[in-house]
């Protein structure tokens, strides 16, 4: 039995490991990869997964069940249970040949729920329940996309999935999660069928470059850093987001100065011009809560991490192009459909404006990246085909991945709704933040911050920070 050992926790064994194949056989044919799918193919799987109070299942039972679910699950998915395959042009396909993935179960029966999510860092003990630690998306070719691993602890059970970030994006990945869940409970599922076409600008009949030599991440992988979840609950996200908003009327941009008189003008004709007036002021100027959340980390983190204040910070964005995109692509597009945005400025403009200022700047970035900048980033490709370097390689950038919006919580298998999501060790670098939904819902946002010990420590003790944030129990 394998076992792998943390330094303040118990060791995880694997109690047993197995190929699980489609129920079916695939009638699938290639998959070529898109822009946005080579992009990541020099990072690391993703890995998420939810914590559950122990099934009523018995293990001997409850495993043979999950590999079954899994099976017809697969059968809905037939890239996942596929290897990539590089033709003679140096281009990538997914060959959907019901080569299986990996289905592992684990013990950690000395760890409980309480002990987990106790900590005010995420425990590091949750990076043992992944399979596929650090592995590189394009190792695909000769290995599983998609691995699965249920460990089982003292008073609960762990489902981590890991799975090739060049196959799929974050929408792709929880609508697999989710089907998996709904098949094991028994439900059908026939209105989330993923949409395998592949006709959009994101495909290009250019290859990918690849860096020569062996293919690694782009950042440091080993880097000392602190990881904490800090919860926004609805009621302290709504006061950022008026906090925010307070004076947004007060700092129309020039170029806006027009549509503001206009509307001014409008709000003094008849009822039905002064309510069309009030909708288009709301729909121009207010800011968003997310935004007003993204505005709150830059601003912060940046004063956390005491830069030279002509030093160029960065703030990206991971957006879904699927519906910025004209025509639009389905909702269930399989595969990667993510572009990122990104904001520059000063450190001295980030800390010394506040927090409305800051807010603007993101709300201008997203408000632009439409249709037309999708397929300006895509044509750029053909220029340069080269995979997306993550990391933080200037000190001074946040990136914001996942989304809030993602049905995190919607996964139950047939003995509840999970207590906690939670990321193995994947593409974690200094900056990198994701926002989880609240297990409660109603707005509000949990998100996963990675620092250096020495920047975490300083947010902890960030008042306007710490005004609007908790950490997540």
């Amino acid at each position: 039995m394998a076992k792998h050992c943390s330094k303040d926790s118990s060791a995880v064994t694997i109690l047993s490991k197995c190929t699980v194949f489609p129920d079916q056989k695939s009638t699938l044919a290639d998959l070529k990869l898109s822009i946005s799918d080579l992009n990541m193919i020099c990072c690391h799987y993703i890995q998420k997964g939810n914590l559950f109070t122990s099934p009523s299942l018995p293990s001997q039972t409850l495993v043979p069940h999950l590999k079954t679910s899994l099976s017809k699950t697969l059968s809905i998915f037939p890239p996942l249970a596929g290897r990539f395959v590089t033709d003679s042009a140096g281009h990538i396909f997914i060959t959907c040949n019901d080569s299986g993935v990996d289905f592992i179960h684990a013990s950690a029966t000395d760890l409980t729920i309480t002990h987990l999510l106790s900590p005010p860092d995420v425990h590091p003990a949750f990076k043992q329940f992944f399979p596929f630690h650090r592995k590189i998306n394009y190792t695909a070719h000769f290995s599983p996309i998609l691995a699965v691993q249920v460990t089982s602890l003292a008073d609960g059970i762990f489902i981590g999935i890991a799975v090739s970030h060049a196959v799929t994006d974050g929408s792709t990945f929880w609508n697999f999660f989710n089907t998996f869940a709904d098949i094991s409970r028994g439900l059908t599922v026939a209105n989330r069928i993923p949409y395998f076409r592949r006709e959009s600008i994101l495909m290009s009949k250019v290859p990918v470059q690849l860096p020569e030599g062996e293919i690694k991440v782009s950042f440091n992988a080993d880097a000392p850093l602190r990881e904490r979840i800090f919860t926004f609950t609805r009621e302290s996200i709504q006061k950022l987001k008026a906090t925010v908003n307070k004076n947004i009327n007060h700092r129309t941009s020039p170029e806006n100065a027009d549509v503001a008189e206009i509307i001014s003008k409008m709000k003094n004709d008849d009822a039905q011009m002064k309510a069309v007036a009030e909708r288009v002021t709301v729909e121009t100027t207010e800011i968003s809560s997310f935004q007003s959340l993204n505005a709150l980390m830059w601003r912060c983190v940046t004063r956390a991490r005491k830069l030279d204040s002509s030093k160029t910070t960065t703030y990206r964005n991971a957006v879904n192009v699927r519906s910025r995109l004209e025509p639009k692509l389905p909702e269930y597009y399989f595969g990667n459909a993510i572009q990122s945005i990104a904001t520059y400025a000063s450190a001295r403009e980030v800390v010394e404006n506040d927090l409305t200022w800051s807010a603007m700047q993101l709300s201008k970035s997203v408000k632009e990246y439409d249709s037309a900048t999708v397929r300006r980033v895509a044509g750029k490709w053909d220029v340069e085909p080269k995979c997306f370097p993550m990391g933080n390689h200037d000190g001074a950038t946040l990136q914001m991945g996942s989304s809030h919006r993602f049905p995190m919580y919607e996964n139950d298998f047939g003995w509840g709704r999970p207590l906690a999501v939670r990321s193995g060790g994947a593409n974690k670098f200094d900056g990198k933040m994701s926002a989880f939904p609240g297990r409660k819902g109603g707005g509000a946002v949990d998100v996963e911050v990675l620092l250096a010990p020495e920047t975490m420590a300083r947010l902890e003790s960030d008042e306007e920070f710490m005004a609007y944030a908790s950490c997540q129990q």
